[in-house]
């Protein structure tokens, strides 16, 4: 079954973010599946990004002009004459790049006007982008925020994990003075938080997990890891970091 078409700006941002999702995934967490289906010795293949937070790689539509505008085609056959970190980066900035296409051709069919442009761009522009996330400059620049803003604080407990294995980190204990200052500034501290999977900020009461190899965070459920199971880990391993030692 098709998925509807978006009409208004929060269907198509919507839209935006289900499938920037995907495309994260197919970065990051499922580098290793996508990896082998972009054999070099098939045809043009592009990689898309579903509404519903999945992704694929397949031939471009046969109709022109196509109902959505393309991926950058043939991504494939660069994949074995590049170092595969720079490989999924040039991906992921052209994917970014089909986004955005995606997102301002639904703004062009429905007639949005400027304001409407504007505010659209301005929550795409609030997301970091596919190639931040992949890079990990997401990460390094709210690791800055957070550095800045920790040094006013005698412990910066809300993202640093205790000595104790990163696996088993939980989201903290909130704690308030009399002012309520520090819970404020907690939770914005918290919110600079980004997934290394799906991109979306931090969230109160969610599981996270941290990497010990590339140290990015986590949400459990994006990486299928428990509380439970976590307390068992000693060192976790992202699936990027993990399908990367694996094929060295």
């Amino acid at each position: 079954m098709e998925n509807p078409v978006p009409r208004t700006v929060e269907e198509v941002f919507n839209d935006f973010k289900g499938r920037r999702a995907g495309l994260i995934k197919a970065l990051t967490v499922d580098v290793e599946k996508f990896y082998q289906q972009c054999d070099p010795e098939k045809e043009n293949l592009c990689l898309y990004g579903l509404p519903s937070e999945t992704w694929e790689v397949n031939l471009p539509v046969e109709e022109v002009p196509p109902e959505l505008p393309e991926p950058a085609l043939g991504i494939n056959f660069a994949r074995d004459g590049m170092q595969e970190k720079d490989w999924l980066s040039l991906v992921a900035v052209h994917s970014d790049s089909w986004l955005l296409s995606v997102a301002f051709y639904f703004g062009a069919r429905f007639g949005f006007g400027k304001s409407e442009r504007k505010r659209l761009f301005q929550m795409i522009n609030d997301l970091p982008t596919v190639f931040e996330v992949v890079t990990g400059a997401a990460k390094q620049a709210h690791d800055a925020a957070h550095n800045n803003s920790s040094k006013s604080k005698s412990s910066g407990k809300s993202r640093q994990p205790d000595p104790q294995p990163k696996a088993v980190k939980i989201s903290p204990p909130k704690m308030e003075d009399e002012s309520g200052e520090e819970e404020e500034e907690e939770d914005d501290e918290q919110g600079a938080t980004l997934c290394g999977a799906c991109g979306d900020n931090y969230a109160t009461d969610e599981f996270w997990i941290c990497c010990d190899i590339c140290e990015r965070w986590f949400h459990g459920k994006c990486v299928k890891i428990t509380p439970a199971k976590a307390e068992h880990i000693k060192q976790y391993k992202c699936p990027s970091c993990s399908s990367k030692r694996a094929r060295v």
